[in-house]
């Protein structure tokens, strides 16, 4: 504190001593009366006093301009770093929503689990698929999550991805409730700063198809005495509890009848290529539908298909989609009804059974003045086996239409063209998980490259499904194989806008 006192009165003492000196020497010049040695002298020391004073002056003048200088640079300096940090504060919020958007309405499931198994994160789309809240999720281990029995299904991939290996593979999974998915799975590693695995990114996609469901309904149709009865009720629960989240009661029927009317359900629509890609063949496409829930987002199949089954629903969902896709088809003035394309339509197990649907297909192609030879429908390799009789009535009927039929699924189980045999399809497509395998499972690539020799000895076309890479695509063009779907083809989009 002296030393702070000193500094503020030093000036001042300054400017005292030197005036003083200057009026000693006035004095002392006056006093010697005309001595011009001592005038001489004492003057000298009065101009370098002077010039002292000045040359200090000078200095601290200099100071304060550099610290005055140095002051405003710091000064800028802060005001730039404030808006630095304002700005990237704006960013981050803004990343932040953005992020937030994505992880609400991403699709694909999302899930982080750790070294333990311990699951760190995970989206909306996963939880929903779940139909958990975040608390029955978070933290615990994935076999809690999945179930014992799901778990021990992927244990393997599991151990691989823990030793930091990318997996990729397809997955049948059954939940507690009875209800079967079909998973498009991926796991990725995760890696910490020393290069030790710290746990894996389990990503999935919910690619159920109706042929799927038949595995549902086995699950179902148990007698009341059998052990598996408990399935059933647990079937029954679930199904209910699904109908309320998307009705609100437990009237399904009413309610997802309600959703098609009111425009909930979207259709998609996801390129088949003709291989090579560049030979200049008609492409086509395969048409999907979706749900669309309250925030937007849209519900997989695998969802809302055990609903529709169980409430005898889905020969009204398949209606609504053949008469959507044929007034699309007929609004489309730049359409080319001479390029061969086809529009692929799954049926349901009870769409093929329903004798009036043959009727509603040629009433509604003759209302709109459509050709049936743009649409193909698909009848999985399931409900041939399950029900031959059926199944060729329907083809029969549907031909007579002018519309194509194909083959789904096919090669999943045990291939044999013996079941196809008297049955007129167009095209076969090969099973996705074979397909997912074929590059690394040499009986899966076997079986690929058989199904596409005989195919091709009685005049069938064939389509991979699930194709992933182009590694896949390029391997299919030299087997042979005529056309290629998936995402390593093509995303689903948005058929009507």
């Amino acid at each position: 504190m002296r030393g702070g006192i000193f500094r503020s009165v030093r000036v001042y003492l300054v400017s005292v001593a030197v005036i003083g000196t200057a009026v000693a020497l006035v004095s002392t010049i006056y006093l010697t009366q005309d001595s011009l040695q001592w005038i001489a002298f004492l003057t000298g020391i009065l101009i370098a006093s002077v010039l002292a004073e000045a040359v200090r002056s000078s200095r601290s003048e200099w100071a304060l301009l550099r610290r005055t200088a140095q002051l405003s640079s710091t000064k800028e300096k802060l005001e730039l770093e404030m808006n630095l940090r304002k700005s990237a504060d704006a960013k981050m919020a803004d990343a932040r929503a953005r992020l937030q958007l994505l992880d609400e309405t991403l699709l694909t499931m999302v899930v982080l689990f750790d070294a333990e198994g311990n699951c760190r994160y995970h989206n909306r789309a996963f939880r929903e698929w779940l139909h958990l809240k975040a608390e029955f999720i978070d933290g615990r281990h994935m076999r809690e999550i999945f179930g014992a029995k799901a778990y021990a299904g992927i244990a393997t991939a599991v151990r691989q991805s823990l030793d930091g290996q990318a997996v990729h593979y397809e997955h049948l999974q059954e939940m507690s409730g009875g209800a079967v998915y079909r998973l498009r799975v991926e796991h990725v590693p995760q890696f910490d700063a020393s290069g030790k695995v710290s746990g894996f990114y389990f990503l999935a996609e919910d690619i159920t198809r109706r042929d799927d469901l038949s595995l549902t309904a086995k699950s179902a149709t148990v007698s009341a005495g059998d052990p598996g009865a408990d399935g059933r009720a647990d079937q029954e629960m679930f199904l209910d509890s699904f109908s309320e989240q998307i009705g609100g009661r437990k009237d399904a029927g009413k309610q997802f009848i309600a959703a098609i009317q009111q425009g909930e359900f979207r259709l998609y629509c996801q390129l088949i290529s003709p291989l090579p890609m560049n030979s200049g063949k008609a492409a086509h496409y395969e048409i999907l539908v979706r749900l669309i829930e309250e925030e937007g987002s849209t519900m997989p199949p695998g969802a809302f298909f055990p609903l529709a089954e169980k409430n005898g629903l889905m020969p009204y969902l398949d209606r609504w989609v053949v008469q959507h896709v044929l007034e699309w088809a007929s609004n489309q003035q730049n359409l080319n009804r001479d390029t061969g394309s086809l529009y692929f339509i799954n049926v349901a197990s009870a769409t093929i059974g329903d004798p009036e649907f043959p009727n509603f297909l040629q009433n509604t192609l003759d209302e709109l003045n459509m050709p049936g030879s743009i649409l193909c429908f698909e009848v999985s390799e399931a409900d041939l086996s399950a029900y031959a009789p059926r199944v060729a009535e329907f083809i029969r009927q549907v031909r007579q239409c002018g519309c194509r039929v194909a083959l789904s699924g096919f090669g999943r189980d045990a291939v044999s063209f013996d079941q196809i045999r008297g049955f007129q399809v167009e095209f076969l497509k090969i099973d996705g998980g074979t397909i997912l395998n074929m590059l690394s499972n040499p009986v899966d690539f076997a079986k690929v490259v058989s199904i596409d020799r005989v195919a091709k000895k009685i005049g069938v076309k064939t389509i991979a499904e699930l194709v992933e890479s182009d590694e896949i695509v390029s391997k299919l063009s030299e087997v042979g194989v005529d056309f290629a779907q998936g995402f390593g083809i093509s995303r689903p989009r948005r058929l009507i806008e």
